[in-house]
């Protein structure tokens, strides 16, 4: 049955999904990154290489621009000749992940599909940041919920690619059924450094590895677990102080202590034992995950001193 004003509310709700978000789509950008990224890292301007692939790349300077600031390709703002060194503003407009990443990812399809698969374990991925800014190193952590063990790597940027780069990595250093055993669904919120789900979710080859879904927009408590974890970390960097002097090493050494850590919501474990219950130890040697006497754990600043 038609129904004129419910057909013209959802008429307008399309429109202005339409204009949200980045309208591009996943292969598109890797079409795209391959043909600039090499070139600008040469030295290249953005105006001469699309004098040299104008039938190539169908976008115009600004918005080769744009993206390169929203961290869609290699390719960094730093890289690119006579772009002005500016502080970044206090209050910046967050990226709205294009819809159609959404589509059959969203809270309501996590829900859904933890509903109908119970027994799936679950994995929350975040990002940490120390100082906000460009040229600011942030760090991915890998949250297993099962288990309470949390991985964590130093990225040189808040780009998808550096979050791409450590999940294949995970995938070849664990092998496909061993990382589709402990992989079997990524939770994220929508930051833009997760805004290529499929690069995640397949190898280059187009292997299905894992399933990811979103959080919804401001409910960090929906990946509550990633984020009480998060707690620990500031015990040893507190927010505000920058993670560039950090190496991944030390990363490393934060998260052994954090993960050795012994909690009463694991029956007086920690993580690292929890995790061996359900896991071979082989697959934390592989991860460069190993235990910390109970005596020597520290979750403050002396840590690293």
């Amino acid at each position: 049955m038609y129904i004129g004003h419910k057909a013209h509310t959802a008429s307008e709700q399309t429109s202005k999904l339409s204009r949200e978000g980045i309208a591009i789509s996943e292969r598109e950008v890797e079409r795209i990154n391959k043909i600039i990224s090499p070139l600008i890292t040469k030295g290249q301007s953005i105006s001469n290489i699309l004098m040299s692939h104008k039938d190539n790349i169908m976008l115009d300077e600004t918005t080769i621009y744009k993206y390169i600031k929203l961290g869609l390709f290699d390719a960094k703002t730093t890289d690119l000749l006579n772009v002005v060194k500016m502080k970044p503003r206090r209050k910046k407009a967050k990226l709205k992940i294009e819809r159609a990443y959404l589509k059959n990812r969203s809270y309501r399809d996590f829900l859904k599909f933890i509903k109908n698969n119970p027994d799936t374990p679950i994995v929350q991925m975040d990002t940490v940041e120390g100082i906000k800014g460009y040229g600011e190193s942030v760090i991915l952590t890998i949250h297993f919920v099962e288990a309470e063990l949390m991985l964590a790597f130093k990225r040189e940027a808040n780009t998808a690619r550096s979050v791409t780069n450590i999940i294949d990595n995970l995938y070849k250093k664990l092998g496909h059924d061993e990382f589709v055993k402990l992989f079997p669904v990524i939770l994220c919120d929508q930051g833009s450094e997760f805004s290529n789900p499929s690069a995640i979710e397949e190898t280059s080859s187009g292997i299905k590895r894992t399933t990811v879904f979103y959080t919804d927009a401001g409910s960090p408590y929906q990946k509550g677990a990633c984020e009480n974890n998060h707690s620990l970390i500031r015990r040893v960097i507190p927010k505000g102080i920058s993670l560039n002097p950090y190496s991944q090493e030390q990363i490393n050494l934060l998260m052994n202590n954090i993960n050795s850590y012994k909690r009463k919501k694991l029956n007086n474990r920690c993580a690292i034992e929890t995790f061996n219950f359900f896991h071979k130890e082989s697959i934390l040697e592989k991860l460069g995950v190993s235990i910390i006497p109970h005596d020597d754990v520290t979750l403050n600043p002396n840590l690293f001193k």
